[in-house]
């Protein structure tokens, strides 16, 4: 029976990494359908291979700095319980790399390609480890603190705050130092437009995500016998309320459809264990809101050009649900308990502070010591051509 258990809590997890993996290609068709068509091409390459810079930084340093477990044993020590520790880094994984996919989209369409590969590294080596650890293994006394303080520990079952607040966080910062793409903004206040150059493609990245979102959520039970068909439900609801919102905010706009049920997904992560499933419609129906009235503030009030909105989208409805889990999982409002708002606020707070810090060591170190940003001629010919020498297609010249 030991061994059957240990198996199918191998195979649970492995489903959950294989699905939260396929999200990876959601984010990387998000932003190919965003961007312009001078830049799809990059935005491909980009995801595949922060992926793959992710995984080397993760193993060799990221996944101590969160767990205290290294991969320098025999494989056949490696291999014991169905090799469940493996799998269980596979599927972690998948939720580290998401931090530099969060980034990408923000930054697009004028980052160098090096620097960011650099700052994937960094990230998933140095920065989010350590607050993972902190919220997900009870690493430097933080929880054992709030515990004290608050009568309850910072919970996020499936990382909106972990994963999305502080992906969107440390994209703000980037985008901040990166600046605004050249032409965007004009000094007289006004405004270039640069349209989704594909809408399919981002329904596609959007769709995809949705679905992997599922693996993201249920599986972070991380063992089958902790397997909860709340989870799935309350996932389904916020998806439902986001895209509802985001539909009626966003006066029908197809860009903030698809984002709605993202942006509800995003803010339910953390509670979604513990919410009645009517307060995970509430929550995934702020978020829709909040990211269509901040998408727009930051773009037109603010002149924040962060292409993809992943500050709103992950940053702020991240730091939503962190919040939200302290409201609508307390069991006045039909929750299963065991949580505090006090210490979801305080969590959450710091968890965006240590991105904000993360962040600005990371990209304010690569600005100053070998530069972000392409140059104008290079901005301008578009990152396809500029960074691979290849255009996604030979129309691409007429679609500037």
């Amino acid at each position: 029976m030991e061994a059957i258990k240990a198996g199918s809590d191998a195979l649970f997890i492995l489903l959950g990494a294989i699905m939260v993996l396929a999200m990876h290609a959601g984010f990387a068709f998000l932003e190919l359908g965003t961007v312009r068509r001078k830049n799809q091409v990059n935005a491909l390459v980009k995801i595949l291979v922060d992926f793959a810079v992710s995984t080397i930084a993760y193993f060799f340093i990221g996944y101590a700095i969160a767990y205290g477990i290294g991969f320098f044993a025999p494989a056949a020590t490696l291999a014991e319980r169905s090799g469940y520790e493996l799998v269980k880094f596979f599927f972690l994984l998948t939720f580290a790399a998401a931090i530099p996919a969060i980034v990408s989209g923000g930054i697009a369409e004028r980052a160098r390609f090096n620097p960011q590969l650099a700052a994937t590294f960094l990230l998933v080596g140095f920065v989010y480890p350590v607050f993972e650890g902190i919220a997900w293994n009870q690493r430097y006394g933080v929880q054992e603190w709030l515990k004290a303080a608050f009568g309850a520990e910072f919970h996020d079952f499936a990382g909106s705050v972990v994963v999305h607040a502080m992906g969107g966080w440390i994209a703000l910062v980037a985008v901040v130092l990166l600046g605004a793409r050249r032409g965007r903004y004009s000094r007289e206040g006004g405004m270039a437009a640069h349209p989704p150059s594909s809408i399919p493609f981002l329904a596609l990245g959007a769709w995809m995500l949705t679905v992997g979102w599922f693996g993201f959520n249920v599986m972070s039970a991380q063992s089958i016998d902790k397997i909860s068909g709340l989870v799935a439900m309350n996932s389904l609801m916020a998806m439902a309320g986001g895209t509802i919102a985001a539909l009626v905010a966003g006066r029908n706009d197809p860009g903030f459809v698809h984002n709605g049920p993202l942006a509800g997904l995003v803010a339910v992560c953390a509670g979604s264990d513990v919410m009645h499933p009517l307060g995970a419609l509430v929550t995934g129906a702020v978020a829709g809101v909040l990211f269509v009235r901040l998408f727009t503030l930051t773009q037109n009030r603010w002149k924040i050009d962060d292409v993809l909105g992943v500050w709103p989208l992950h940053g702020l409805c991240g730091a939503w649900g962190g919040i939200a889990c302290g409201i609508f999982g307390a069991t006045a409002l039909g929750g299963m308990g065991g949580v505090s708002f006090g210490a979801q606020l305080v969590g959450t707070l710091l968890g965006i502070a240590l991105a904000l810090a993360g962040g600005a060591i990371v990209y304010g170190g690569l600005k100053v010591s070998v530069g972000l940003r392409l140059d104008p001629e290079q901005e301008f010919n578009g990152a396809d051509l500029s960074v691979h020498k290849i255009s996604a297609s030979p129309e691409r010249e007429t679609a500037w």
